[in-house]
């Protein structure tokens, strides 16, 4: 008895499968979730106890999009790509301002990759996980920027380098 063959990608996920630039967007926003779950488990050591649980429900929401693309991926055909052992930040962390200043980096990052899918994809479903990537990330930067004093607290275009 022969082994079935594993299924092709589902409908959502067959332009995934079939179109580079979407995959290679996709990819590149899995990757900036695997740097904010990164980004996150550095800060948190820089924060006082009352940001701490803020801190971590972010990390757990980064956490759970990038398991989510990773399957969606994954389904798709695709393999995702893996987390890097460590990541460059663009300032060192050395206390609650830097790290505050790291959370809104990584949630600025965030949101430039979810627009980039938005702008390469055509599939509703595939849309919808982007735009509430792109969400996410603005409103948790903009709750960051707020505690840092940033100014604009919420950028004229969130997800625009």
């Amino acid at each position: 008895m022969k082994p079935s063959p594993p299924p092709g990608p589902s409908p959502e996920n067959r332009e995934l499968a079939t179109a580079s630039d979407t995959a290679a967007a996709v990819q590149a926003a899995l990757g900036t979730e695997h740097a904010a779950v990164w980004c996150y488990g550095l800060l948190v050591a820089f924060l006082p106890p009352a940001l701490d649980r803020l801190a971590r429900q972010d990390a757990t929401a980064h956490r759970a999009r990038r398991d989510f693309i990773s399957r969606t991926l994954a389904d798709a055909g695709v393999p995702p790509i893996a987390a890097e052992p460590g990541y460059r930040t663009p300032n060192t962390v050395v206390d609650q301002a830097s790290a505050i200043h790291l959370a809104i980096s990584a949630e600025a990052d965030a949101a430039a990759a979810w627009r980039s899918v938005l702008e390469r994809c055509d599939d509703p479903a595939l849309r919808r996980v982007a735009l509430e990537g792109l969400t996410d990330a603005a409103v948790r930067g903009a709750q960051w920027a707020a505690r840092s004093e940033t100014a604009p607290v919420v950028p004229t275009f969130p997800g625009r380098t």
